[in-house]
């Protein structure tokens, strides 16, 4: 297994070389800058970083949602005007909502699957007109008039409404309440319910467990454009294994809940969809496959309504289907196929044109990197728009009048992420709008002149701004400088910039790596490193973005801070996540193992004082890294772990390692507990105990076996806490307690 070194240093820094050292270690550091209850207070350190922004549909405003000064887990409705001006309150949520709600716990499963920690408004939706804005909050619905800021509360019952949306002509409200569909007819106050059939195991217009959590489906009902029919999901849960789960509350209760959790293996629920014709109401059913065991991944429509396209995969999650469905008839014939000998990677790009044809975004590529295709309005491919090694991450617009394409991705380094333009006829190659070292993301006008761009760099927090289609900046929407008054600014100048580098595993594949040196760096002394992972698929951890303050924790206390992105990690092609095919928790830890080999032979990195510690799949990963790996770490800490993927749920783990009956050798060696003879390194073990997603069972199983064993290791559980620990208070004890066992075990002598 060889090594290559290639630190490409975004500051000046020191170089990674050898160096003459001293053995013994430094002194305790003074005391660190930046504390642990600073770092999770209010307001939040990296600024007032704007979310969920866009455009009103003329163009004239922007509007976004930003945390409260004095409570960053809050958020408002701001607006400002496009050609300028300082940006203005538009909503309070403390106006609509001045007592927080008890969240039901079907939007409390929503926010988790969609990883919304804020409360306030976390969502909202412009009307077509550009006229108000639909504003869902605790359950409630306001209609918000854009001119005079009056809202109007749509529906006036005591009942939690989901999934409220305006509907594309901005005639009704439609929402969910009791697990039924039901639309509100905006001028005449006409509430009509769509479905009343839903109830218990039974829903419409929602969706189940699996597509929110493991394809990003969050809802069960998509509207024509034209507003005369809605496609609608009905979602049988009984088929599903009940899980009763001991939901431990920060108040002492104790509740039995029973959740349907579909296992790996076993049964998923049942999910069938329907065409809706609001002007006749009657429901057709549509022809998905010739099994119910398959998902439904997505439904677009057409631009002129005349049909509806439906994604459908089938279980195994290699093969994917669009089915062009009549919504007169429910009728339905494939459109477009793909299949692949790993898995097929669910995206949101699918763009319907006004003359039929299609844009969408594709792996069934040369290195299963994702490009652009053009396809016909029968489903045949027109042309490749992009190609090549590098990533389109997602579309963005398109301009159809002028035939571009406008999307967010690499070309020269996974570590960034720039904006690019591209002829939909693919007769020439990207051209890169955005500029600097980092990271963009981007929002677009109707008229594909201007966009929101936000950047960010390790040394920059988030910066939003308005720009043309050329990338010029126009004016700011929320400047973030480190200038005093910033919440960091006191901050800024102990502020520690990574090093980067790569590393080269046997097969030749490079493996990218951030670096933190400590502060008050002494190249003669040695020091005790903290190596963070994750590990898993559908993230990536190293890249030139703004990293917050966890790695500044480590480094301000004295601390070697190092991640890398192993084979298997998102950003580098579906065949570089392929290395995981049936094999979760072999090649990601060798890849670590390489890490740890290259931290070992710095010259201030203590071999013997490096630990491990990482969350979710990262958890799991610290857990087999350390047991295949004895005695290399000198402690670990793993938060919400997998320890047996038979445990886990079938649409994320199925993809990757089949039926545990189809492999059962690639889920024995892939649990925690195959490798559990092998226990040296000291384990502090942390998982929430209301954990819906990870259920608290794979850590309770592993307590149980660890004690059989007579091992010693270390515990903290958190009442109430699902699969994150929230709250500022939860999140301190918790760093408290990660630093308080990571300086005993790395730091004291002896």
């Amino acid at each position: 297994m060889s090594i290559r070194i290639a630190a490409a240093v975004l500051t000046a820094g020191l170089a990674l070389t050898a160096c003459q050292t001293e053995t013994t270690t430094p002194e305790p550091a003074s005391e660190p800058a930046l504390s642990i209850e600073r770092a999770f207070a209010s307001p939040s350190l990296t600024g007032p970083s704007p979310r969920a922004l866009t455009f009103s549909p003329d163009g004239s405003r922007v509007t976004f949602l930003r945390a409260k000064e004095d409570d960053r887990t809050v958020l408002d409705l701001w607006a400002m005007d496009a050609d300028g001006g300082e940006p203005y309150m538009l909503v309070d949520s403390r106006v609509l909502a001045p007592e927080e709600r008890e969240l039901t716990e079907a939007e409390r499963q929503l926010r988790e699957r969609a990883r919304i920690s804020s409360s306030g408004i976390v969502r909202y939706q412009w009307d077509s007109q550009g006229e108000a804005i639909l504003v869902p909050i605790d359950g409630d619905v306001f209609y918000v008039d854009v001119e005079s800021g009056d809202a109007t509360r749509v529906m006036e019952t005591e009942a939690f409404e989901t999934d409220a949306r305006i509907s594309p002509a901005g005639n009704y409200v439609s929402f969910i309440r009791d697990q039924n569909l039901y639309i509100t007819n905006l001028a005449t106050g006409e509430e009509q319910a769509l479905t009343t059939t839903g109830g218990g195991l039974v829903s419409w217009g929602m969706a189940e467990f699996v597509a929110q959590e493991e394809l990003s489906r969050r809802t069960g009902y998509w509207w024509s454009p034209d507003e005369r029919y809605i496609a609608i999901a009905r979602v049988d849960e009984s088929p599903v294994d009940n899980i009763e789960r001991l939901e431990i509350g920060a108040d002492g209760s104790a509740n039995v809940v029973d959740q349907r959790y579909p296992r790996a293996g076993r049964n998923n629920a049942r999910v069938e969809l329907f065409m809706l014709n609001l002007e006749t109401g009657s429901r057709r059913q549509v022809y998905l496959a010739d099994t119910d065991e398959n998902y439904l991944a997505r439904v677009n429509w057409a631009a002129d309504s005349s049909a509806a396209y439906v994604q459908v995969l089938n279980r195994p999650q290699d093969a994917l289907t669009i089915r062009a469905v009549a919504p007169q008839t429910g009728t339905a014939e494939d459109w477009y196929t793909e299949s692949t000998d790993v898995w097929i990677n669910i995206s949101d790009d699918f763009r319907a044109l006004a003359d039929g044809s299609v844009i969408l975004t594709t792996e069934d590529t040369p290195g299963g990197f994702r490009h652009i295709r053009h396809l016909a309005a029968d489903g045949s491919v027109i042309n490749e728009v992009t190609s090549g090694e590098w990533v389109v991450n997602n579309l963005n617009a398109i301009d159809q009048d002028n035939g571009l394409v406008y999307f967010t991705g690499w070309m020269e380094t996974p570590l960034e992420r720039h904006l690019y333009v591209v002829p939909i006829d693919g007769s020439a190659a990207p051209t890169q709008i955005t500029t600097g070292e980092g990271r963009w993301s981007g929002t677009f006008n109707s008229t594909t002149t201007a966009f929101i761009g936000s950047y960010q760099n390790p040394v920059t927090p988030p910066q939003t701004g308005l720009y043309d289609i050329e990338g010029n900046h126009l004016n700011w929407i929320e400047e973030n400088a480190l200038v005093e008054g910033h919440p960091y600014f006191e901050f800024a100048e102990d502020h520690i910039a990574p090093q980067y580098g790569t590393l080269t595993v046997a097969d030749g594949t490079e493996l990218h790596y951030y670096l933190y040196l400590p502060a008050d760096f002494d190249p003669t002394k040695t020091y005790p490193a903290v190596q963070y992972v994750y590990g898993g698929p559908h993230a990536q951890v190293v890249h030139r973005g703004w990293q917050g303050t966890r790695a500044q924790l480590f480094a301000q206390r004295g601390y070697v801070y190092f991640a890398i992105d192993n084979r298997g990690a998102y950003n580098r092609g579906r065949d570089f996540e392929a290395h995981l095919d049936r094999r979760m928790g072999q090649a990601e830890v060798e890849d670590q193992l390489l890490g740890l080999g290259f931290l070992k032979s710095l010259d201030y990195v203590d071999a013997d004082r490096v630990g491990l510690w990482g969350w979710s799949y990262g958890g799991y990963m610290t857990i087999m890294t350390t047991l295949q790996a004895p005695g290399e770490f000198a402690a670990g800490v793993a938060g919400a772990p997998v320890t047996d993927w038979a445990l886990y749920d079938t649409a994320y783990t199925e993809r990757y390692m089949d039926t545990p009956q189809d492999n059962p050798e690639g889920y024995e060696q892939g649990s925690a507990f195959a490798h559990l003879d092998n226990y040296e390194t000291p384990l502090f073990l942390i998982h929430g105990m209301a954990d819906d997603n990870v259920i608290f069972a794979n850590s309770v199983r592993l307590y149980a076996e660890m004690q059989e064993r007579r091992y010693q290791f270390e515990m903290m559980t958190y009442p109430g806490q699902r699969h994150g620990v929230r709250g500022e208070a939860r999140q301190v004890h918790m760093w408290t307690d990660i630093f308080e066992y990571f300086d005993r075990h790395l730091k004291d002598e002896g």
